[in-house]
């Protein structure tokens, strides 16, 4: 079991780690259309009220508002909320942990994670949460990176760099796979589906270019280069893994995987 202490030593880390580098420019640049295709692939209209879990700065929460529903955008880190907040007032921003959301039980019509709730590393404490939030006849969609897409594989490549997991966390890309989304929600939802799609990164850089993009703007990559005493090796592995995984054109594909259910 998952202890209270566990969660809160990861929130502290990870607080640090997302408010480091800039996620409004991963946002903006990588996936400035992810969160309007899982709004659309959930349903939510005018009327709903729908959490946001993991919103950073609102990359799904700021269509779904747009549908006429009622958002509440969530996410652990207050610099990622104060960008989304400044920018879209008419939204309500709330400082949450996926793993201990301060909301009542059936409170929402819908919960929607975009990239988000798969970085809580206590997977199955973090379904049971959204589980217990959204109420029954209820919607709940995510759109996770799969292990085997490009942002899969760079966890893979910087893991035998990286500070170790907490015990008992899991993979952040495994909410990428279908049976373990299945295993994680199980009689909770009904009518379970799962699609997988290409996101298509295209800043105009270089392999070595964006490597240092990524290690100037995404938290996970900055945490793992702190970690670091000589970044060669690390370097090293990273320009090899970009090298490998660019397209013929110049930009790079990423996997991710949609799911949807209806609450039972």
């Amino acid at each position: 079991m998952t202890t209270t202490t566990a969660i809160d030593a990861v929130r502290t880390k990870h607080r640090a780690l997302w408010a480091s580098g800039s996620y409004a420019t991963v946002a903006a640049d990588l996936i400035p259309t992810l969160g309007a295709a899982l709004v659309e692939a959930s349903g939510i209209g005018s009327g709903d009220r729908v959490l946001d879990i993991g919103a950073g700065t609102g990359n799904a929460s700021v269509p779904a508002a747009r549908t006429g529903a009622s958002v509440v955008a969530s996410d652990l880190t207050p610099e990622l909320l104060d960008v989304g907040r400044a920018a879209h007032p008419e939204i309500e921003w709330v400082e949450a942990d996926a793993h201990a959301l301060p909301f009542e039980t059936a409170e929402f019509d819908a919960a929607l994670s975009c990239v988000g709730i798969m970085f809580a590393p206590f997977h199955a404490r973090a379904a049971g949460e959204l589980l217990r939030v959204v109420r029954p006849g209820g919607r709940i969609a995510l759109l996770n990176w799969t292990p085997e897409g490009f942002v899969g594989q760079l966890f893979a490549t910087m893991k035998p760099f990286a500070p170790p997991p907490p015990p008992g966390a899991s993979p952040a890309p495994l909410w990428g796979r279908e049976d373990h989304v299945r295993e994680l929600l199980g009689d909770g939802v009904r009518g379970l589906t799962a699609v997988r799609a290409t996101a298509t990164f295209d800043l105009g850089l270089d392999p070595e270019g964006f490597r240092e993009w990524w290690k100037a703007n995404y938290g996970p990559t900055i945490a793992t280069y702190k970690a670091q005493e000589d970044p060669t090796a690390l370097d090293t592995a990273f320009l090899g893994f970009l090298e490998r995984t660019r397209q013929p054109d110049g930009t790079w594909e990423s996997e991710y995987l949609v799911v949807t259910a209806d609450r039972t």
